[in-house]
């Protein structure tokens, strides 16, 4: 296999990337995705809203990490390396010549996309993201501009991101992708620090060529192929070539393709939360991506997504056992949900295509607790109430959704900030059950709730108003 990929292998011989010009990729796509064009008049508040409506609906995702990475699970020449399993290739500081043919052993026959699907939807997750490309490089499709991929490089050669998007499309589930600007395997994007790949600040003086020639011809191809997409996720973009300039000319690219995808704030320079217009009319992403963190008070007047795992590590890392408990989890979507955010929580398949049980586990939990409850998180804005000590809350236009993890003793639930005229109270999952309300003040009720909680995590008490 050729280190650095400079060639592209089919089957009637090689191709040089030399001979694949901009030109003919900008064939490949309809609409104005020309480099640096801004296909679009800036959007207003009502074409902005419609376009970011699912997904401020949909409240919690799927992440998935998964490529190569899964192979080593964590352990290098017989050793446990400290930090996630998808950035082994770093933390090991393993060379590309050693690290590349891991793709040889990349069999992944296990794989099912409607089953991986299926653990989503019942776990009441509405979207799913996929590492469609990591910071390795290795790819999860049929990318004509590179053999470093899922077809060419593996013994599997079976379109991993097509039988998802089908599956996707069949289970009513919005599919999108993961995909790191930085590339530790491509030789115009490499950083020439190496042993250590994410350190250091020298940048590749042919990163523009790894831009105009690689890296936007595989985005062209993810959401011309595959789409619609609902989310183009961006990430790597810490790297001294990547600069708010790319990141523009790459948001108007991607939306020149697919005008209504969503793109994350790390198409820019990623700072957390960070969003609006400059004066030249630019969103920088259109929602933030705290990780491995809930804003303690959310970020206001911004879409954001909480990006979290289950255990320590994004990718598989099979010594990795230090599973949050599916109480944890549970807490974690309905207090990101009441801040008005959404929870991405992640999955690291193994390297033979299964979710691991634990996770699938944990999922299955929160899917039965989603069944019940579902109203109070989906479509649900911030909490107008504050966050009460018994508790969260979320909202709708008529309604508050009292998430009640801490039962009262005395049966009576105390409600600060409500001022409006209570016209119905009663339990979520006993809709036909009313519950007595008195009013204490301008802006306190006082619920009188049955002597024991239904569910011993969350139940929901929901007051009409």
């Amino acid at each position: 296999m050729k280190t650095g990929f400079l060639t592209k292998r089919s089957r009637q011989g090689t191709v040089k990337l030399a001979t694949v010009t901009t030109a003919l990729w900008l064939v490949m796509a309809s609409g104005c995705a020309q480099i640096g064009s801004k296909c679009r008049d800036p959007e207003t508040r009502e074409q902005r809203n419609e376009r970011m409506e699912w997904w401020r609906e949909a409240r919690f995702g799927m992440f998935i990490h998964w490529g190569i990475s899964a192979i080593p699970a964590g352990e290098w020449q017989g050793e446990e390396i400290r930090g996630a399993g998808e950035w082994i290739m770093n933390s090991a500081k393993i060379p590309v010549s050693e690290y590349e043919p891991l793709a040889d052993q990349f069999n992944p026959i296990l794989f099912d996309a409607d089953e991986w699907v299926q653990i989503a939807k019942d776990a009441g997750m509405k979207y799913i993201v996929i590492t469609s490309k990591h910071h390795d490089g290795f790819c999860l499709w049929d990318s004509k501009v590179s053999e470093y991929d899922i077809a060419d490089a593996t013994p599997f050669e079976r379109d991993i991101l097509g039988e998802l998007a089908e599956s996707c499309r069949k289970h009513s589930i919005r599919l999108c992708f993961y995909h790191s600007i930085m590339d530790w395997h491509h030789p115009d994007a490499q950083a020439p620090h190496y042993p250590t790949y994410n350190t250091g600040g020298k940048k590749n003086p042919r990163f523009g060529r790894y831009v105009k020639n690689y890296l936007k011809p595989q985005i062209r191809e993810l959401i011309v192929n595959y789409g619609p997409l609902g989310v183009l996720w961006f990430d790597g973009e810490w790297i001294p070539e990547w600069n708010e300039e790319l990141g523009k000319d790459m948001y108007h690219f991607v939306r020149g393709l697919q005008p209504d995808i969503i793109i994350n704030n790390r198409v820019g320079k990623g700072r957390k939360g960070m969003q609006g217009l400059t004066e030249e009319g630019y969103f920088a992403g259109d929602f933030g991506t705290p990780e491995q963190e809930i804003p303690a008070t959310g970020l206001a007047g911004v879409d954001w997504e909480s990006c979290m795992t289950m255990n320590n590590s994004w990718g598989y890392k099979k010594n990795d056992h230090n599973w949050k408990s599916k109480e944890k989890l549970l807490y974690n979507l309905v207090d990101t949900a009441s801040k008005g955010g959404n929870y991405l929580l992640n999955v690291g398949p193994t390297a033979e295509g299964l979710i691991p049980k634990a996770s699938i586990e944990r999922l299955q939990a929160m899917g039965k607790w989603l069944k019940v409850n579902g109203e109070s998180i989906y479509g649900t804005t911030a909490s107008p109430i504050g966050k009460p000590a018994w508790g969260r809350c979320t909202a709708k236009p008529g309604k508050l959704y009292l998430h009640v993890f801490d039962w009262p003793v005395d049966g009576k639930l105390e409600v600060t900030g409500v001022k409006e005229k209570i016209t119905k109270a009663y339990l979520l999952a006993r809709k036909s059950q009313e519950l007595a309300v008195a009013r204490e003040g301008k802006d306190k009720v006082i619920v009188s709730l049955p002597s024991e909680a239904i569910d011993l995590i969350d139940t929901v008490v929901v007051l009409e108003i």
